[in-house]
């Protein structure tokens, strides 16, 4: 296995930790509003990570937290007159049905900040206790950056000589314009927490540190975890931050190999809510379905740039379109778990830093010749076997091709005319035990004047949308 490390700026091959054994920590959304491309983006890509080292025989345990604790939610709190659990709770939920729809299992463990205040206080008091933090007079308490000698290591970052005087002098209380809040003193009658350093909330950069250090990291280690992930926006300050906490309050540093996704831009512009061209997941799944999305997004490597528009996601149906095709060829045959030639490649090119485009290529390949050898020899059993074996692959590692192949092809019929053509395949089989064939073709046309054909086959009658 290699990974492209963010800070080395390098392929790595992989080692973790102990032996056949991965630590996984991603940050995940801040939920005060729906899930939008971006956080999508980012879900799907360590979501294949995982898929990818567990093929690998390795135990992953995976981590991806829930902000819960943010002046957004707040703000949105306020503006709806609702609770901030109500706010939470709502955009939680929807959040998890969006990545679920998109085919994301279901991280290991799945911390929330507003269950982690006794971690994040044990995290500020080590740091206030070793002198990398210190407490204003009006209770907020900051990290001390002149005093972690390798602050800017992970992002690269050099600091400008003028933009950090100007910030100084406009810095209030702070030693340094870098420092940043570990604690928040509130005073305005909004949300506070307890704790001993006065009612406050926590500083965001903190959470996920506390939160790896409870959940994930074995003080015996050089390293709190394996690999830590994020969006690439993530890299500075959040990631830079997380790293000093956990670098100066514990005795290893936060992660082994660091890994960020590219950004999301919508027909070319970076994803933005301040842009007004945020796509949500929620609407994107009005018109296609979940795991045509997933195809899509993860079409392009992770660490490049997505720019999201719907001629490119129509042509990725298609291709996704060959590969149902020939399951449904396929159809009502059993997995038999056979070693070939596709199987080995595309494990080899995922455990390439997940080399998706390859990959894909290696799909549409197998795809051609399976059917190149089916059109030769409609019974030729070697090939149908291999098949099953292929695709049963890519359902597991790739999380794509797990629909009935029938109705994949149904998507955009709503609901009630789905059930009127089930209803009317229920009669037509009816009238077909009664040997009633006149009726049987005259609900046989009824159905197909419905945009769809049928197709009868021995596990039963399907059908799908006309082309």
């Amino acid at each position: 296995m290699y990974i492209y490390d963010s800070v080395k700026k390098e392929k790595l091959k992989f080692k973790s930790l102990k032996p056949k054994q991965v630590s996984l920590y991603v940050c995940g959304p801040t939920v005060y509003d729906d899930a939008h491309l971006g956080h999508a983006k980012s879900a799907l890509v360590f979501d294949l990570l995982k898929r990818v080292l567990s093929h690998d025989n390795y135990k992953v345990t995976y981590a991806r937290n829930i902000t819960d604790v943010d002046d957004k939610i707040i703000k949105k709190a306020q503006e709806q007159n609702k609770s901030i659990k109500e706010i939470t709770d709502t955009y939680t939920t929807a959040y998890h049905r969006d990545m679920s729809a998109l085919g994301i299992q279901a991280p290991d463990i799945e911390p929330r900040a507003t269950e982690s205040f006794e971690a994040m206080h044990e995290m500020i008091s080590a740091l206030i206790n070793k002198g990398h933090a210190y407490a204003t007079p009006a209770g907020d308490v900051y990290f001390d950056t002149a005093s972690d000698k390798n602050y800017l290591s992970i992002s690269g970052r050099v600091q400008n000589e003028e933009d950090t005087q100007s910030r100084v002098e406009s810095s209030g209380q702070k030693k340094n314009a870098t420092d940043f809040a570990l604690w928040k003193s509130v005073s305005d009658g909004s949300l506070t927490f307890s704790s001993p350093f006065g009612e406050g909330r926590p500083g965001w950069h903190l959470e996920c540190s506390a939160m790896i250090e409870k959940h994930l990291s074995d003080q015996d280690e050089a390293y709190a975890v394996d690999i830590h992930g994020g969006g690439a926006d993530l890299l500075f300050p959040h990631h830079e931050n997380e790293a000093a906490q956990t670098r100066c309050s514990s005795n290893h540093e936060l992660a082994r190999y660091w890994m960020h996704n590219g950004f999301v831009n919508i027909d070319g512009e970076k994803m933005s809510k301040s842009l007004g061209n945020s796509f949500f997941i929620k609407d994107a799944l009005k018109s296609y379905d979940g795991e045509v999305l997933r195809f899509y997004l993860l079409s392009v490597h992770y660490r490049s740039n997505f720019n999201f528009n719907e001629d490119d996601l129509l042509s990725s149906k298609k291709r996704l379109d060959k590969l149902y095709r020939l399951k449904k060829r396929l159809f009502g045959l059993k997995v038999v778990e056979e070693k070939t030639s596709f199987i080995e490649a595309l494990k080899e090119t995922l455990s390439d830093d997940m080399n998706v485009s390859k990959a894909y290529a290696l799909i549409d390949e197998m795809v051609s010749d399976i059917n190149e050898k089916l059109d030769a020899n409609p019974k030729d059993k070697v090939a149908k076997r291999e098949a099953t074996s292929n695709l049963a692959l890519v359902e597991s590692l790739l999380g794509f091709g797990l629909n009935n192949p029938f109705e994949y092809f149904q998507h955009g019929f709503d609901t009630t005319i789905k059930t009127t053509i089930n209803d009317l395949i229920l009669q037509r089989n009816e009238a077909k035990k009664e040997k009633n064939f006149e009726r049987s073709d005259s609900i046989r046309d009824e159905i197909l004047a419905l945009g769809v054909n049928i197709m009868d086959t021995p596990e039963g009658t399907f059908w799908e949308a006309k082309e």
